[in-house]
């Protein structure tokens, strides 16, 4: 597994990290291809957070945990991980479709040139891979990041992109291209 630390108003000891490493390592045997760990410490109100994101081709698994001890808050995060991991690998091996955690992303995206402009100040700027889902699936993966939509290729309607977002009136919503052409 590869590790990354990020600290927010804190500094972390080799012994935190070592134990962070320890502890998030031992999910490793739930993926058949090396994952990689964003680990991020910082301090909030004199209490202690850690944030544990996992990416295991292109599945992501996050918590966020805050407690008055480190050690205690990289305990909860991984203890959360783990039943985001076993509550949603079963469901996605066996209802949506077989292999589904195993299969690699090939699909990318990139984001056309920006203008420049004053009042359209982009402030973060994302790449990431698009890979070919059904739209439940999308929808277990935007409730596992705890994101209020999802971009996806829609393997429904012919891998087109597609988003799938969460409704203030509750349920779900999706957009997605129809695939006609403008002339």
């Amino acid at each position: 597994m590869k590790f990354t630390f990020t600290e927010k108003k804190m500094d972390s000891s080799e012994d935190l990290r070592a134990y962070a490493i320890r502890k998030i390592s031992k999910l490793d045997r739930f993926f058949k291809n090396e994952a990689e760990a964003f680990v991020t410490f910082s301090l909030e109100r004199g209490r202690f957070r850690a944030e544990i994101t996992l990416n295991s081709n292109g599945t992501y698994y996050r918590a966020s945990e805050l407690t008055s001890d480190m050690y205690a808050s990289v305990d909860s995060g991984v203890a959360a991980i783990e039943r985001q991991i076993r509550r949603n690998k079963t469901r996605l091996e066996k209802r949506l479709r077989e292999g589904v955690l195993e299969k690699e992303t090939v699909a990318s995206f990139a984001p056309a040139e920006e203008e420049p402009a004053d009042e359209f100040k982009i402030v973060r700027n994302k790449r990431f891979s698009i890979k070919p889902m059904s739209a439940e699936e999308a929808i277990l993966q935007m409730n596992l990041l705890d994101h209020e939509f999802f971009v996806f290729r829609n393997m429904d309607a012919d891998d087109a992109i597609a988003v799938v977002y969460k409704r203030r009136q509750g349920g779900y919503g999706l957009i997605c291209d129809d695939g006609l052409e403008e002339d």
